[in-house]
């Protein structure tokens, strides 16, 4: 196992493994102190949480436009 990390294709796997979305959760609860939903029903659940990711994706690019890392497209 060691042998296959080490390898190239192993270090790209492990990579890309250590993106998790669970890291995007823990966010939402810690920085912006979310811990219960508002709403009930799962058409109303589903939408608040698409809220919630599209104000943390917006927050993140905001948080890239302002070190300069966004490239403009057209």
């Amino acid at each position: 196992m060691r042998e296959k990390l080490r390898s190239e294709e192993g270090y790209a796997l492990s990579v890309r493994r250590m993106i998790e979305p669970e890291s995007v959760f823990g966010q939402m609860k810690n920085n912006r102190n979310f811990r219960r939903f508002l709403l009930r029903g799962l058409p109303k659940v589903s939408l608040e949480v698409g809220w919630l990711s599209l104000a943390h994706n917006l927050l993140k690019w905001a948080a890239m436009n302002q070190k300069g890392r966004v490239r403009e497209q057209v």
